[in-house]
């Protein structure tokens, strides 16, 4: 092989290795997400948006659910209430990101209130359930919904998501993942709701 073509063999592969540098870069932030540009942001948003069952304005489909505690919860018994309904799941890192908030900015903040959550785990057994609520010392009350029944009434791809219905049953919110600021957003929204009715 000629000096030439190993020279020209040695420069294809650093050019291919670059590109691949490069276009790794481009797609991959550090943290290995993927950039929120505008246009990936669309297709995101576009995505939940069809996964969501129930949107913004539509009445909350009536479900029964059986709480960790053996007790029911049904949801159109709960009218009058502001009721917020999570759906989660011991495995998801935004579940329980979170799940670590709701004790102290959602239930303590509005306890004796007409306002009630029910956190409903979606496809799991009740003693990993328990467990993980044991585990983390949570209080909130939470629902089992193993085969993911009152889940696909909701959505059908997706945790942790919120619906937060108001005194009449309508829903007034959606929210799907966990940032800081759309659950402050959240937590306003509930006040709001109840100051409202």
């Amino acid at each position: 092989m000629s000096l030439n073509k190993k020279k020209g063999n040695v420069t294809l592969a650093c050019l291919v290795a670059a590109l691949v540098v490069v276009i790794a870069a481009i797609i991959l932030l550090p943290d290995g997400s993927k950039p929120a540009g505008a246009e990936v942001a669309a297709e995101v948003e576009d995505e939940y948006s069809q996964t969501t069952l129930v949107k913004e304005g539509m009445e909350a489909p009536d479900f029964t659910v059986e709480m960790v505690d053996g007790s029911l919860f049904t949801l159109s018994e709960q009218r009058g209430n502001v009721v917020l309904v999570n759906f989660w799941a011991t495995w998801c890192p935004p579940c329980r990101e979170e799940l670590s908030h709701v004790q102290s900015d959602i239930v303590d903040r509005f306890a004796g209130r007409p306002f009630r959550m029910v956190a409903i785990s979606r496809g799991e057994a009740r003693e990993t359930v328990e467990e993980f609520l044991s585990a983390n010392g949570y209080r909130f009350p939470a629902a089992l919904d193993p085969e993911q029944t009152v889940y696909q009434l909701f959505a059908s791809n997706y945790i942790p998501r919120n619906f937060l219905i108001d005194a009449d049953g309508k829903v007034v919110f959606t929210g799907i993942g966990y940032e800081e600021e759309e659950f402050a957003e959240l937590t306003e929204m509930i006040e709001n709701t109840l100051n409202n009715q």
